[in-house]
């Protein structure tokens, strides 16, 4: 398997995962209140990665980036706020499908920051999966309400991060990256969730160990494949995040999608499995001396 495929595959498993986290979200939520949901997604995570890098904490907590993993620290926070703001107040699905404006901007910003090429290929890929989006979530069928502005927040907040993400994750080990957003999230909130703060019975603390678990998952995939490959190259798989999010909101919370839904989400693998090709296809090229 080739370094792109693998960057792809890592990039996919990321956003099920990410999924997965904002269903888990979405229903702990609705027993505990949002910010003790992020709370959890941060606190929980924090942990989990403290426990596995203890026996070389040293090493990990090193950083060549201090400035730019706080940056990090930051805007991924500000992300999770906003999206799971937004899920607790409109569809999963739809709400992920305005988040899914992200890849364009990360595509823009991959070339316009980071100097990576911004080809015919890439374009289109972007360029159709934004029509798969836009046919889920149709304007002007009532997606688009005030809620509607928090996962735009989100995905202006997740693109800047994944920009910078694909700059430190070039030269620094995925733990130190994941150690510091996971450590800054869980120290802000753990000072602001007292005032918010509801019992936790049997079942939403299994969703928090879920919450927390998926969380510490989808970061690492998602920095390990940014490592990997270039941030717009893997732009256009953000939008089978769509699907993800289709499949749980039918299984958990009995949101069901119209024809008009599966037709994008068909538009998107379609993109996606194309960009894919193009990609594997480029690499298998002669080299010209």
């Amino acid at each position: 398997m080739t370094q792109k495929s693998t960057a792809i595959l890592l990039m996919i498993a990321a956003i099920f995962f990410f999924a997965a986290m904002d269903a888990t979200a979405k229903e702990l939520s609705q027993r505990v209140g949002t910010v003790q949901a992020i709370w959890a997604r941060y606190a929980g995570q924090a942990v989990m990665v403290f426990l596995i890098v203890l026996p070389r904490l040293k090493t990990v907590a090193r950083t060549r980036y201090p400035g730019l993993q706080f940056f990090r620290s930051v805007i991924l926070m500000g992300a999770t706020g906003c999206f799971f703001f937004g899920i607790s107040n409109i569809g999963l699905a739809e709400a992920t499908a305005i988040m899914d404006v992200n890849p364009v901007l990360i595509t823009l910003g991959a070339a316009l920051f980071l100097g990576e090429p911004l080809g015919p290929r890439r374009a289109m890929g972007i360029a159709v999966s934004l029509i798969g989006a836009l046919i889920i979530i149709r304007p002007g069928s009532g997606v688009f309400s005030a809620y509607a502005l928090f996962p735009l927040g989100a995905a202006i907040c997740y693109s800047a991060y994944n920009l910078v993400t694909r700059y430190v994750g070039m030269k620094e080990d995925p733990w130190t990256s994941l150690l510091y957003t996971a450590a800054f999230g869980a120290l802000i909130l753990s000072c602001i969730v007292p005032f918010y703060w509801q019992p936790l019975d049997l079942a939403a603390f299994g969703l928090l160990i879920l919450l927390a678990t998926f969380g510490t998952v989808s970061q690492l995939l998602l920095i390990k494949s940014l490592s990997l490959g270039e941030a717009g190259m893997l732009a256009p798989f953000a939008y089978v995040g769509l699907i993800f999010a289709t499949l749980w909101g039918m299984l958990f919370f009995d949101e069901y999608p119209d024809v008009w839904t599966i037709v994008g989400a068909l538009v998107i693998v379609a993109s996606g499995l194309y960009v894919w090709h193009r990609e594997n296809a480029q690499d298998a090229q002669p080299q010209r001396s």
